[in-house]
């Protein structure tokens, strides 16, 4: 299988269900305004919400999956975090980075993909504390009811195979799980490693840590 085609096919895919939502909301919204003027007013506001995080999200998404990212400092990076949520009561905290904070091109990708698959590891909402320090290592921690990262996303941090064979089978399946092979995917082409860090009866979801390989 020609990999990098497989990943071009699965991105379109999940991009569209990303975004189909909010544009179905948005294109019912105005179709109100138009149909129903008594309503207008309340539609025309969601309207305005729906498109607004819309726009978030597009924004994120071109920088985490668009090809080369800029550097990012914590206002450019807390920025591009708000297309996280989408809606759901999910809060990201960068208070424990360096205020002087710089992500370097390949780090800065790395992150954004990571709250990328933070978000979607907090199904029930929750908070993504980020720490550390860009120039060494950075850790990634989770809280939230329902809060777990992936199934396999352990195995394949270790195994690169493991995350391209993660991205094969159905479409549809591929897709939805896709954000965690393409973290770690993402993490080897920048030359980062991705561990957990385990404490010995640790019932928490372990945090997640990045740094330059050894």
């Amino acid at each position: 299988m020609n990999h990098r085609l497989r990943l071009a096919e699965l991105l379109a895919t999940r991009l569209c269900h990303d975004l189909s939502g909010s544009v179905g909301t948005l294109m019912g919204s105005l179709a109100m305004c138009n149909e129903d003027p008594e309503s207008g007013e309340e539609a025309l506001s969601l309207a305005t919400e729906v498109s607004a995080n819309l726009a978030k999200r597009l924004r994120l998404i071109r920088a985490a999956w668009g090809g080369a990212t800029a550097a990012l400092g914590l206002d450019e990076l807390r920025g591009l975090a708000e297309g996280v949520a989408q809606g759901r009561r999910i809060a990201i905290s960068f208070a424990h980075l360096p205020a002087a904070a710089r992500f370097p091109p390949g780090p800065a990708r790395l992150m954004l993909n990571l709250l990328l698959l933070a978000g979607e590891s907090l199904p029930g909402g929750g908070t993504v504390t980020v720490a550390g320090d860009p120039a060494d290592s950075v850790v990634v921690t989770l809280a939230g009811p329902r809060a777990a990262w992936p199934a396999g996303f352990a195995a394949q941090m270790v195994d690169e195979a493991r995350a391209w064979a993660a991205l094969e089978g159905d479409d549809a399946h591929a897709a939805r799980g896709m954000q965690a092979p393409l973290t770690v995917l993402v993490a080897q082409a920048a030359g980062l490693r991705l561990r957990f860090l385990m404490a010995p009866g640790q019932e928490a979801v372990p945090p997640l840590v990045f740094s330059p390989r050894d």
